[in-house]
């Protein structure tokens, strides 16, 4: 069951707000019965007619993207970068679930089902995101042991799952480190770094939960398969 008003935004006609004006002004009928109460609940075989015409029910998408770098994770730009949406072949209203900066790259979860993307991005799920950063620079056991132990950003202690350096090399000064992290913090693994000292010069998410992009090309995306979808959901009873 959903809000009226949300299944209605969800066809796409009107946003959210004028279709509560719209319910207010006994503009919208369920099942032929004019409704004027807000809180109203539908399911998926009510008929809902806005102006005595039927609405049309979007179907939920959900998408995995190998995010190229150069790209925007938003669903329009005023300053017309190309954005994430435009990469993937849909007529739907989707959008991104949580953020990518413009210079990192890797994966990205798309989508038009709300509740999906609330229970990807709530705290209390724990939902791993697996990075890999180069960074310029030989990161010793030292910084890594500081970061284990957990450092403070937006006055919170911030303790990662793993920290493993995958790779030196000294003759071109960089260093190849995964972290793993739960929280979503704006620039988080990138000020995670320059706390001791570092500067990431390459950020890749390599996976988000159980998603991993490891088949995909950059730039390329699939469609979640609905034993996903419904792991995901899981989440939701636990």
């Amino acid at each position: 069951m959903e809000r009226l008003q949300k299944v209605i935004a969800a066809s796409g006609i009107t946003s959210r707000r004028k279709a509560e004006e719209l319910i207010k002004d006994g503009k919208v009928k369920v099942n032929g019965k004019v409704i004027t109460e807000l809180g109203t609940k539908v399911n998926s075989n009510d008929r809902i007619e806005v102006n005595n015409k039927i609405i049309e029910k979007e179907q939920k998408e959900y998408y995995l993207l190998n995010k190229p770098r150069g790209v925007i994770t938003s669903t329009s730009d005023d300053k017309n970068r190309k954005t994430v949406i435009e990469l993937i072949n849909t007529n739907s209203r989707i959008y991104p679930v949580g953020r990518l900066d413009y210079d990192t790259t890797g994966a990205l979860l798309l989508t038009n089902d709300g509740d999906f993307a609330n229970i990807i991005m709530h705290p209390s799920n724990n939902l791993e995101k697996v990075y890999l950063a180069k960074l310029e620079g030989i990161i010793k056991g030292e910084q890594i042991n500081t970061l284990k132990n957990g450092i403070v950003l937006d006055n919170k202690k911030i303790k990662p799952s793993r920290v493993k350096l995958k790779k030196v090399d000294s003759n071109t000064n960089k260093s190849l480190v995964e972290i793993t992290i739960h929280e979503g913090l704006n620039h988080q693994v990138k000020r995670m770094f320059e706390s001791v000292g570092f500067h990431v010069e390459k950020l890749t998410r390599k996976q988000i939960g159980f998603f991993d992009i490891k088949d995909l090309k950059s730039g390329e995306y699939r469609r979640l398969t609905p034993k996903e979808i419904q792991k995901v959901y899981s989440y939701k009873d636990k």
